[in-house]
């Protein structure tokens, strides 16, 4: 990965990672704009992500910032899920030196469904779309926490 000159807050670019045991969800953000955009997923074995896949995203689009979801019980503590989760963004960060944040994702998985089917039907909902669009939950509930609604 090329070195690039940090963003400063409010300009960064943010990938995010809907972690998974078999596929994980990718999308980009802006925070100029407070979007983002699904991109697709990622194969994973027991929640390892092939690797290579995994940094073409981020060659591509450089972030600035990672943002993993936290599979959270609805209570709000954890299962193993969530620590898998921290675990695979400590791996992204040692791996690839960019600054790894957590975010709550309670509920992005149902949100996710409910705005693709809005979209475009029951067609819409293939697993690649619904990891995807989780992904671009996830960020944009890290950017409305960072900058309020």
């Amino acid at each position: 990965m090329s070195t690039k000159t940090k963003a400063p807050i409010g300009q960064r670019t943010v990938i995010g990672f809907d972690f998974g045991k078999k596929y994980i969800g990718v999308a980009v953000g802006q925070e100029m704009t407070g979007s983002a955009t699904p991109l697709g997923s990622i194969k994973a074995t027991d929640g390892m992500p092939h690797w290579h896949n995994l940094a073409k995203y981020l060659t591509e689009w450089q972030p600035d910032v990672i943002v993993v979801g936290l599979p959270l019980n609805m209570d709000g503590s954890e299962q193993q899920l969530t620590l898998d989760a921290k675990k695979f963004g400590k791996r992204i960060q040692g791996r690839f030196g960019i600054n790894v944040e957590f975010q709550d994702e309670r509920l992005t998985t149902a949100d996710a469904k409910e705005q693709l089917f809005a979209r475009g039907g029951f067609k819409n909902l293939k697993k690649d779309n619904i990891d995807a669009e989780s992904a671009r939950l996830i960020i944009e509930s890290y950017f409305a926490q960072q900058y309020g609604d």
